[in-house]
């Protein structure tokens, strides 16, 4: 285990100075504190979106197009995937543009979703209008709780659930709730992109295929992978309490990549926080931490936590735990404390 050390996850700096082009896009975005995430589309505009659409055309054949394409993935779903879809995940929360120019909003979500698997609307509507209001417990359709968090198998049938009933659950869910406008913005935004891939599909199958159908199965197991991950660790015996229901990865690479998203706990506890804030509230929150024996890990993320849960190395798990105020009383009581939060178990039978 280790102690807790300085945060060197990124907070906001204010720069000197804009540039023009920073300039020029200010008067049209909410937060200054955004402008990577305007980086980051052009960045995409110049390269994702223009490779993309060009797969679509017949002026490549065979090992070109293929060339073409594995330039396209490499760029789109390896460098860029987990900064955009983390980008998403930011903007669905606090929009990056003014409302007066919600255009913008609306083709951020309609036109450069696809590109990276994600249908229009869906992450809104699953993210915010379900997941944040259950918080994983036994409503929320994307819920860990009755997996065991350590099996490859019970990953994978998480994983089929959610591709072949995630629709269903999640729009019977917000019927049962009345939540029509939320259901209606699932329907429209998973109607028109299985629309536009049947459609496409007599235009140029394989672009369709690879460019569309196959970036969405892979967008729908990262998505599953980092929430299955993220809530693999719960309390049995206070399975509500935010604090052992999901956790928080501090001093990682990837924090600085894709905006401060371990700190998952304290975006449950703050939704609408700016990413940048993360750290300092992180700080705030340390004696609860303790307190609440909340699992903090260092210097690790999702993926490898994915890993060694897989392959039951609770020994590397416990190797990155952080013992904020001494609050675990040996290595033997952590991974004990990591199995118990990780085997499945019924909320409202235990109830």
């Amino acid at each position: 285990m280790k102690q807790l050390s300085e945060l060197l996850d990124p907070t906001y700096q204010q720069p000197e100075s804009y540039s023009r082009y920073e300039r020029f896009w200010m008067k049209y975005m909410n937060d200054k504190r955004d402008f990577p995430f305007i980086h980051l589309l052009t960045w995409i505009h110049i390269s994702v979106i223009p490779l993309g659409l060009l797969l679509f055309f017949p002026v490549l054949q065979g090992g070109w197009w293929w060339a073409v394409y594995a330039v396209w993935f490499f760029i789109g779903h390896i460098k860029l995937r987990g900064p955009f879809g983390l980008m998403l995940h930011n903007i669905t929360h606090r929009r990056l543009f003014k409302k007066k120019h919600d255009w913008l909003n609306k083709y951020v979500i309609w036109f450069v979703c696809p590109f990276f698997g994600h249908t229009p609307e869906t992450y809104f509507v699953h993210h915010v209008g379900m997941h944040h209001e259950e918080n994983n417990m036994d409503d929320d359709t994307s819920s860990t709780l009755t997996y065991q968090r350590d099996s490859v198998t019970d990953f994978f049938k998480y994983y089929l659930n959610f591709i072949f009933l995630g629709f269903k659950e999640t729009f019977m869910y917000l019927v049962s709730k009345k939540k029509k406008k939320y259901y209606m913005r699932l329907t429209y935004g998973e109607g028109a992109f299985f629309a536009l891939c049947v459609v496409m599909c007599f235009v140029n199958l394989q672009a369709s295929l690879w460019v569309l159908i196959i970036p969405f199965l892979l967008s729908r197991l990262v998505m599953m992978l980092g929430n299955w991950t993220q809530h693999a660790f719960v309390d049995p015996n206070d399975p509500e309490n935010m604090y052992r229901n999901c956790y928080t990865c501090i001093n990682t690479s990837y924090n600085k990549k894709c905006w401060n998203d371990g700190y998952h706990l304290m975006h449950h506890l703050r939704p609408g926080a700016h990413y940048t804030e993360m750290p300092n509230l992180f700080v705030k929150e340390k004696d609860m931490l303790a307190k609440e024996k909340s699992l903090v890990f260092e210097g690790v993320h999702y993926l490898h936590l994915f890993y060694f849960l897989m392959t039951k190395r609770y020994d590397k798990i416990a190797d990155n735990l952080v013992n904020i105020n001494n609050s675990f009383s040996s290595r033997e009581e952590a991974i004990s404390i990591l199995k118990q939060r990780t085997a499945k178990f019924y909320n409202r039978g235990a109830a």
